[in-house]
């Protein structure tokens, strides 16, 4: 269905809004790039036309864990040295990659307004993507608080870690307090079942809801599932490697619920009207 959709939306010409998604975690070690990458390739597989950002500013993996290279990054774009296009891999499955730069300790310290200019460049990319997602590093500095504010959805990826349910809350707490945020969607990582899946989501949503102004919605679970590590150990992707095993399957449903999710008003997402943002509220 979805497939039809977009093939019949580009035959006909007409440009449908870009989705922008920051996928985020708080802390690190909780399976964020995995289901980056397996949302994504899942997403292409519907015929979806999908941009994986890798925004980890100094310690980017997105191409390691794929086992691609990547001779150029997004170090590169910010030197103006290349652009967008020109930094972009091709990745399995029709996925396309905008690698992050590993090991460049600058990319880590980014002002307000460098960040502001990685974000306005993917303007470039708006008559070419439907889907841009964003996997962001760990932690809440204005490097992740940027791009969760650009996009259009935030989706925090969380196990059942005491400290990954404190540091998601945490990132949360920051986004919708000091930014305004005030919606973001939960993926329950490595669950050991349905039921544990939705007791996780509810420990993390009954605690916002109590103590900030912020919707939180149950986008899905990803099981614990033996694949997925065999297929991180072959640098693939699961929906690829094993598209039937537990984890393939979540994958495939959670690119199906991510379809249905609102889309955006205008035509690249939350991106330029974030930018035109930045530059009206005079931060320097």
């Amino acid at each position: 269905m979805f497939e039809d959709q977009a093939a019949g939306l580009r035959s006909a010409g007409q440009q449908r809004p870009v989705r922008t998604i920051a996928i985020t975690g708080g802390k690190g070690g909780v399976g964020k790039t995995s289901v980056s990458v397996n949302l994504g390739v899942a997403l292409s597989k519907m015929g979806e036309r999908v941009c994986l950002l890798d925004a980890d500013m100094s310690m980017a993996n997105v191409d390691v864990l794929l086992g691609l290279r990547a001779p150029f990054n997004l170090s590169h774009v910010l030197d103006g040295t290349h652009g967008l296009k020109e930094v972009m891999i091709e990745g399995p499955g029709g996925l396309k990659i905008i690698p992050g730069s590993s090991g460049v300790r600058r990319m880590a310290n980014l002002s307000s307004v460098e960040n502001a200019g990685l974000i306005q460049a993917f303007s470039e990319l708006a008559d070419d993507i439907d889907v841009l997602l964003i996997d962001t590093a760990a932690g809440i500095s204005d490097s992740v608080l940027s791009f969760c504010r650009a996009a259009m959805e935030v989706l925090v990826v969380v196990c059942d870690e005491p400290a990954s349910i404190t540091d998601a809350y945490a990132l949360i707490k920051v986004l919708n307090r000091e930014y305004g945020v005030s919606k973001v969607r939960i993926v329950a990582n490595m669950a050991q079942s349905p039921s544990h899946a939705t007791a996780l989501f509810d420990k993390i949503a009954s605690v916002c809801e109590r103590f900030l102004d912020v919707q939180v919605s149950y986008a899905g679970p990803v099981p614990f599932d033996p694949s997925l590590r065999v297929a991180i150990q072959q640098q693939t992707a699961v929906v690829l490697s094993k598209p039937f095993s537990p984890s393939g399957k979540a994958f495939s449903l959670l690119a199906r619920e991510v379809m249905r999710w609102p889309v955006p008003m205008g035509p690249s997402g939350y991106l330029q009207f974030f930018v035109e943002r930045l530059v009206q509220s005079g931060i320097r």
